[in-house]
């Protein structure tokens, strides 16, 4: 069947959203880029494809498409499946509690707990239960930034901060400046090239967040062709995926004031952290997707 046979016979967002749950069940695609199942990441490349809200497919799931939009997403499915690029870096589009992002190749998708976090605690009519008094914090540090979402995010949050987003990837830089730009959020957030804490000299924060990178070898070698296409970088966290997380522990008390605390993301490893710093009193976070992916530790924890 052509493009042209599917795009005269295929006229509604509904047939294209069952054609492509089709054709990403036959492909066995991968997911976890913000989607679960064949039939939320199609329904995420059409909305967003189309400009759409992503989480409102049933009011228009029966409107008649153009026939520039329905070439184009006849295309961007058969992307999706020969490419197995994830759906994002085909919009150019990714998304945190419905808040958008411009990403492509080189940078990861960002999918990260600390985002839903961030609006669970400083959303919530009894303030956060650790986390600091956001009218209060005057600087904010964002390690291994990528994108920049979780700088952007903390600079909506924290009106008063200044915040310093580090990576070591120029490109992936790059991608946050346009963020940050987009965001209108220049005067707040200052991207820094670098690796963790050597750029920052003896700056001191009110909070540091951090999702670095903590894949384990064996995962990273076995990882499907939709989380190959994201940067290694991005990805690699050393043998058991903790090296980098180690270091940020073992460093941070010296960038902390002494009110300010840390949030990271782990993805797993929680007992090995706890049996290699007993003396630290981690404050194990829980989220939709887990309960021990994300750890705060107060900067008196880490004895500051």
């Amino acid at each position: 069947m052509t493009q042209d046979d599917i795009t005269e016979s295929l006229v509604t967002l509904r047939d294209y959203w069952r054609y492509a749950i089709s054709r990403f069940n036959a492909a066995e695609l991968s997911y976890g880029h913000g989607t679960a199942s064949a039939g939320d990441d199609a329904a995420f490349l059409l909305l967003d494809t189309l400009d759409l809200p992503i989480d409102t497919l049933d009011p228009f799931l029966d409107a008649r498409l153009l026939p520039s939009e329905r070439k184009l997403l006849a295309e961007r499915i058969d992307a999706r499946v020969l490419t197995r690029k994830p759906s994002s870096y085909l919009t150019g589009h990714a998304y945190i509690q419905g808040v958008r992002f411009h990403v492509d190749e080189r940078v990861i998708v960002p999918r990260s707990h600390i985002g839903e976090l961030l609006f669970s605690e400083y959303l919530s009519p009894d303030g956060s239960s650790f986390l600091p008094d956001p009218l209060e914090v005057e600087s904010a540090l964002d390690l291994c930034t990528g994108s920049g979402c979780l700088a952007i995010l903390a600079a909506k949050f924290l009106p008063n901060a200044r915040i310093d987003a580090v990576d070591l990837s120029a490109d992936a830089l790059a991608v946050a400046r346009r963020n940050v730009e987009e965001h209108e959020v220049e005067d707040q957030v200052k991207l820094i090239e670098g690796n963790l804490f050597k750029p920052l000299k003896n700056k001191k924060y009110d909070l540091i967040i951090t999702n670095p990178p903590y894949v384990d070898q064996a995962a990273l070698a076995a990882y499907p062709p939709e989380f190959k296409a994201e940067p290694a970088l991005a990805h690699d966290g050393g043998e058991d995926g903790l090296d980098l997380v180690r270091d940020i522990l073992d460093q941070a008390a010296k960038y902390l004031k002494p009110e300010g605390g840390l949030i990271c993301e782990i993805g797993s490893g929680r007992e090995i952290l706890e049996e290699e710093y007993p003396q630290l009193d981690f404050l194990w976070l829980e989220t939709a997707a887990s309960q021990d992916a994300v750890f705060y530790l107060s900067a008196e924890a880490l004895g500051v």
